[in-house]
């Protein structure tokens, strides 16, 4: 059995990062191909570093554009790699662009796929990631869903339950195997000088978000409500997107806002370990909140982690500035007790078992 993982952002590496550590492990036969689709890949060398990765045999180096753009451009880099450098299975995860030309690349030159984090569904066919989603599901040979929701939304699709394999989330392996890094090497805390559980937590990235002033700035007067209420310091580590976008709309950074550089994940894991309460676009972070018993207000109208509704780690409250008042006044008062969904920290290993037994 030959693998090629196939990854281009950030959450990517980290999702991917059991099963790389799962595949050394067993010392199996694999390469990474990086397409870099959000950062270079010399800016992620240090990413693959702090997460004590082996870095990526091929770099396609892509870069940002707009969707077709970067789903072209990658499509072409990875069915050159694909055709040099011959292998039995892709595993794709998530919902990327990357995704999307990964498993076509594949499934053009009849590579079998897997993909990792499969049937996540937020039913808004505006969102992008929500159509790399569904095509990538519904060509993929292996499909690795995180819980059983996951996999009665593909059901529902009509995709064959023989290729649907329950595995739980691999982002519980990553938080619980990158905490433990983080300890060795970083304290963002300290460095920030902050109190564990005297502040808040904000990421804001989502284009639909951070494009468009009367969503931005509603998500801004609902932090200074949090702050005026509380007092407690909204840390922001603000991507340089978002911070061109604010100055381009000439909004004011609120009051009680404290913006930082971007950080890596392992410092990023310490600061949501350690909040109050985190506010986030980001789904990915919806996981590990719920993973790391912090609970969560999302910054959207909709999610594909429902789960998180369900078991209480999680509220919707949009963009509007008193339902995110209203969100964070309800979630600071509910109780931590909430039970995971996504799994027990062995979705790496359980993937690459359900491999390994098909492709004997």
């Amino acid at each position: 059995m030959r693998i090629s993982i196939i990854l281009g952002t950030r959450p990517e590496i980290i999702k991917m990062s059991p099963i790389i550590r799962e595949l050394e492990n067993r010392n199996l036969d694999y390469f990474i191909l990086h397409t870099g689709q959000h950062y270079s890949y010399n800016l992620d060398k240090i990413f693959f570093k702090d997460l004590e990765l082996p870095l990526p045999k091929y770099n396609a180096d892509v870069g940002s554009g707009t969707h077709a753009e970067e789903t072209g451009r990658m499509l072409i880099a990875i069915e050159k790699i694909l055709q040099k450098d011959k292998v039995d299975v892709v595993l794709v995860e998530g919902d990327t662009n990357t995704v999307l030309a990964g498993a076509l690349a594949a499934v053009k030159l009849h590579v079998l796929i897997g993909h990792v984090e499969a049937g996540l569904r937020s039913y808004d066919r505006e969102m992008p990631e929500e159509i790399n989603r569904i095509l990538t599901d519904h060509i993929s040979n292996y499909l690795f869903a995180p819980t059983d929701l996951a996999e009665q939304n593909l059901i529902k699709e009509g995709i064959s339950k023989d290729k649907i394999f329950i595995t739980g989330n691999t982002i519980t392996d990553a938080v619980y195997q990158n905490l433990e890094i983080s300890k060795k090497k970083v304290d963002i805390l300290d460095k920030l000088n902050l109190s564990s559980k005297k502040y808040f937590l904000v990421t804001v990235h989502r284009q639909e978000n951070v494009d468009r002033i009367e969503q931005l700035e509603g998500i801004f007067k609902g932090l200074e409500l949090i702050y005026n209420e509380f007092k407690y310091p909204l840390i922001y580590p603000i991507h340089p997107r978002a911070m061109k976008r604010i100055s381009e709309f000439g909004l004011e950074i609120p009051k009680g806002v404290r913006l930082v550089d971007p950080i890596g994940f392992l410092e990023f894991l310490q600061l949501e370990a350690g909040a109050c309460l985190v506010l986030t676009d980001s789904g990915g972070v919806q996981e590990e909140t719920c993973i790391l018993k912090v609970p969560c207000v999302t910054l959207r109208n909709n999610t594909e982690r429902p789960e998180t509704l369900q078991v209480g780690s999680n509220i919707l409250a949009g963009t509007n500035k008193e339902e995110i008042f209203k969100g964070a006044k309800i979630m600071l008062d509910k109780e931590n007790n909430w039970d995971s969904p996504f799994g027990y920290g062995n979705a790496g290993k359980k993937t690459i078992e359900i491999l390994e037994d098909n492709l004997k």
